[in-house]
């Protein structure tokens, strides 16, 4: 299927920050642009306010002065729905209530063409929903763009359970036209990107809500070693905790309250009290003028150890330390591991130092331990989180963090916690990734496209989950539901057959 031909008119109803940028995406593309709203003289200022963006993108040198004023001369603000008959394509952005988007695509289908294709960029809704009560349902797609829109690549084309394949193939073909990347999804709750992202805010809340680090740590360790763009507290301040919490609570309601998609009190009771980020001021993070924001944890400089002793070979996701460790200067003796285990160091003073596994080590059975959080990449990241169990002594976690800063990482010593701060959110995200590519929500591709361009994560989180390996991630959700009972943690039922299926190749 082509994708709608730049000469024929898109237009866009709602014109808030999202309808603008999708009208200015369609100007881009060469299309003739309609704007309509339902509260007189918003049109007509939205039009104005686009024609200004474009103004700025000519000072800046990266839009000619002609094609700003071909745009413009494309762009009509209409005064009544009627004015948009004739459109090949209607994107609404209006407010997310399934009543008004049904009454706006009902009152469109009595003025557009048969062949014209209506799309809605609901971001929460079912698309199902939305074309229910239309007299041709399979003419409706989700177009959900990411804000802000003309920047963003990344179009989700969401079919609904009546989308007729011509539609989404046109609706595909378009986005792409347009210079953006279309990713296809089926109609369940969230789509791709805010369905499988929901851990990355979930698990910052509730570690939070643990005390097992402040929300600057936090932020800061899932910056410096999961190699995120931006923590989940800054990252919410941003987009809104009013508008994050909403989106959260529409998922878990349409999962039934699956415990995987629980929201956290503790931003409900940010919501309440009107701190909603950046646009109310404040939220987790005070934005007022000249506040500043405050430190992460960061651990005083201790000394190295001169030596370690490796035993059995660490978890693929920590295969890199050893050479690390001894580039550092630091002697490393390796043994065999007792019983065929393994995978982890001893410090000088007798305390092992490995990679969380999921479980905490908070009863302080066993011999005295401290635990390290996952990284993308042991050799390029700059900071590592770290756990002493209650029976390690002061000077074993300061050895073991002066062991990280030879590494050239700082050291940020949280509270022990089950799965650390980096681990347990990455290894949610590969669950529900996996879950989604095993329930057809997409294909494991565009899945990964989507998280990455939609949210800017630095690696996909089924590519991630390869590289640590399903067997490690299904292990370690295990050892994380066994700490929380109640399913939030329990693996998906495809990723423990990929866990299985690569246990019984390693074991043939």
């Amino acid at each position: 299927m082509t994708a709608i031909e730049p000469e024929r008119t898109v237009a866009v109803v709602g014109t808030g920050t999202m309808g603008q940028g999708i009208a200015q995406v369609a100007l881009a593309a060469g299309h003739p642009v309609r704007l309509y709203d339902a509260l007189p003289g918003r049109a007509e200022a939205a039009a104005r306010a686009v024609a200004a963006r474009l103004d700025r993108l000519v000072a800046k040198g990266r839009l000619e002065a002609g094609a700003r004023d071909a745009a413009v001369a494309r762009l009509r603000p209409a005064a009544e729905l009627d004015g948009l008959a004739g459109s090949a394509l209607v994107v609404e952005a209006v407010v997310e209530q399934l009543d008004v988007k049904q009454k706006l695509f009902g009152d469109l289908e009595a003025i557009v063409d048969d062949d014209c294709l209506l799309a809605t960029n609901t971001s929460s809704l079912s698309v199902t929903a939305v074309a229910g009560p239309l007299r041709r349902p399979g003419r409706l797609v989700g177009l959900h763009f990411f804000n802000p829109a003309p920047l963003l690549p990344l179009v989700e084309v969401v079919r609904g359970h009546a989308t007729e394949p011509a539609a989404a193939d046109r609706a595909y073909a378009t986005a792409a036209a347009w210079g953006k990347t279309p990713v296809r999804c089926a109609d369940t709750p969230g789509f791709i990107v805010n369905r499988v992202a929901r851990p990355f805010y979930a698990e910052a809340f509730r570690l939070l809500e643990e005390r097992a680090a402040d929300p600057a740590t936090i932020d800061a360790v899932l910056r410096g070693s999961g190699g995120f763009a931006m923590g989940p507290f800054e990252l919410t301040d941003l987009i809104g905790q009013d508008v994050n919490e909403a989106v959260t609570r529409s998922v878990y309601e349409a999962f039934f309250h699956h415990p995987k998609f629980t929201p956290s009190l503790a931003q409900r009771r940010l919501v309440e009290a009107g701190l909603l980020g950046r646009k109310s001021g404040h939220g987790w993070y005070d934005h007022a003028e000249g506040a500043e924001r405050p430190d992460p944890h960061t651990a005083a400089p201790e000394k190295a150890p001169g030596a370690v002793t490796l035993h059995g070979e660490p978890p693929p996701a920590a295969a890199v330390l050893p050479e690390l460790i001894e580039a550092a200067g630091i002697a490393l003796t390796r043994e065999e591991a007792p019983g065929g285990g393994g995978g982890y160091f001893t410090l000088p003073g007798g305390a092992r130092l490995a990679l969380t596994d999921g479980r905490s080590t908070v009863s302080g059975a066993g011999a005295p331990a401290v635990r390290f959080d996952l990284a993308l990449d042991y050799r390029s990241c700059d900071r590592v989180a770290l756990a002493g169990s209650a029976s390690a002594s002061p000077a074993d976690v300061r050895a073991a963090t002066g062991l990280f800063q030879a590494l050239g990482k700082e050291v940020s010593v949280v509270d022990d916690v089950p799965g650390l701060i980096v681990a347990r959110t990455v290894a949610l995200l590969v669950d529900l990734a996996e879950d989604a590519a095993g329930r057809g929500v997409a294909t494991p591709e565009d899945i990964d496209t989507a998280m990455r361009l939609g949210v800017n994560y630095p690696r996909g989180p089924l590519e991630w989950g390869r590289e640590l390996g399903a067997e490690w991630v299904g292990r370690f959700l295990r050892n994380m539901e066994s700490e929380y009972p109640g399913g939030r943690y329990a693996p998906s039922q495809p990723l423990r057959r990929r866990a299985a299926v690569k246990e019984s190749l390693l074991q043939s």
